[in-house]
């Protein structure tokens, strides 16, 4: 198809004579029967460091929303709606993304159809990174991000219809919680608790305390802990909770007993189950994602592509090896978990099956009892002063990024500002000047 002007001979037709995707590489004009937007400058991912995407699902939610809203306006039902992105390769690839996942969620699309769609002429999308500092050696594709995304829909993970955009986008926020869904009503990833809610270092810290509020009004019932003892378990555990603690260090992967008690707990789990480290980053969505493969089939790249949706940042450097290597093992203990629920009546005694996995677990596991079920002596949060982590860094620039998001632009309060006065200047002029010379027509007008 050609675009007269617009910089490039070829889109692709998304919906055929309504909705085209195109790459320019000059800005376009709309006309009687086009319609062209771009949301480059709209919706753009918040790096850590050097990754770019892919972006989240509240902005996947808001591009769903504004695709169907522009489709269904009375003004562009006779106009070809084009969504274009310009020549930054990072923002084509999230751009692609929106399209893609548009595709799958609302137009039915499989994976594999909505990337050829995309695959326009010689056009090629760079793949995403993590969030890592320093050099990459591990990527996800777009066809890998709209896999995740078609499985979650599958599986229940992502309905737009219960999605709650204010919730999200509120409780993503440092300042309030720092938290997201992975699995709604399943499984929640979120920053971890200090001994005291308060403001240090460019980031928020929050007590236990102020995350039981939300923890009950959700179903939690279980927290589980994989960083350095930073406030008393027994704050959770006196609220009714139940808590555990299978630390690993920061940036590393956990080893096949953990995986083996983290799947353990997780199985056994009444309620929903809230898993932080220090960021709620790399351990929580490494192991997190080791459920997902083992529980829904999801390829290590498709876990990865659906906890970076949800909570961007998510797996980092060598856990993104491990869960490739973890996969296989994972699947088959996947697939015998299943074999033996079906067994049992109605799916009852949920609990009692955990127990019948012992055999598929020691395949690739090792079970070893959780040794650390004692809570041992505190870790102060002064202990932590000296030892900047991976944790601690990215939880710094996601406090600080958000702090600039949330700042009112200088020239924003200086327009504000220059209007102000435009009205009482304009008032002042009717007042003295205006006002007095209608009054003295009307008096004359009297008089006649």
């Amino acid at each position: 198809m050609s675009l007269e002007g617009a910089g490039t001979p070829l889109v692709a037709e998304v919906i055929k004579d309504r909705l085209c995707f195109a790459i320019l590489y000059s800005r376009p004009k709309s006309s009687s029967n086009v319609h062209y937007f771009s949301i480059d400058n709209e919706l753009e991912y918040e790096n850590f460091y050097a990754d770019f995407g892919p972006l989240n699902l509240a902005m996947v939610y808001r591009y769903c929303c504004k695709i169907n809203k522009k489709l269904k306006s009375i003004t562009m039902m006779r106009k070809k709606i084009i969504h274009f992105t310009g020549p930054d390769q990072r923002k084509q690839a999230n751009a692609a993304f929106l399209v893609g996942c548009y595709m799958v969620i609302y137009l039915g699309k499989t994976p594999e159809e909505a990337y050829r769609i995309l695959m326009f002429g010689d056009t090629s999308y760079i793949p995403f990174r993590d969030a890592a500092y320093g050099s990459c050696n591990f990527y996800i594709t777009l066809l890998d991000c709209f896999y995740a995304v078609k499985k979650a829909m599958q599986y229940g993970f992502l309905n737009f219809n219960s999605f709650n955009l204010d919730e999200y986008e509120y409780y993503e926020k440092a300042e309030n919680g720092d938290l997201n869904w992975i699995i709604p009503d399943r499984f929640l990833a979120f920053c971890g608790p200090h001994s005291r809610t308060r403001l240090e270092s460019g980031y928020h810290q929050h007590s236990p305390e102020a995350y039981i509020p939300y923890f009950k009004n959700h179903n939690v019932t279980t927290i589980i802990r994989l960083n350095k003892r930073m406030y008393d378990a027994k704050r959770f555990t006196n609220a009714g909770f139940d808590h555990y603690d299978l630390f690993f260090a920061d940036g590393s992967t956990p080893t096949d007993a953990i995986v083996k008690e983290f799947l353990d707990i997780c199985e056994n789990a009444e309620g929903a189950i809230a898993v932080h480290c220090k960021a709620g980053l790399g351990r929580t969505g490494t192991l997190i994602a080791c459920y997902i493969m083992k529980h829904y089939r999801m390829t290590a790249t498709e876990a990865i592509a659906w906890v970076r949706i949800c909570r961007p940042g998510s797996v980092i450097g060598p856990q993104q090896q491990f869960l490739m290597m973890k996969q296989a093992s994972l699947w088959m203990e996947g697939d015998y978990f299943r074999q033996k629920l079906k067994g049992q009546e109605n799916g009852k005694h949920r609990a009692a099956v955990s127990k019948l996995l012992l055999a598929v677990d020691d395949i690739s596991i090792n079970g070893v009892e959780n040794q650390d079920k004692q809570e041992h002596e505190l870790y102060s949060d002064d202990d932590e002063i000296n030892v900047v982590t991976q944790g601690d860094r990215l939880r710094a620039l996601k406090s600080r990024r958000q702090s600039k998001t949330n700042a009112v632009p200088l020239t924003c309060s200086l327009a504000v500002l220059t209007s102000a006065l435009c009205s009482v200047v304009i008032w002042w002029i009717v007042c003295d000047y205006i006002l007095p010379i209608l009054l003295f027509c009307l008096d004359g007008l009297r008089t006649q």
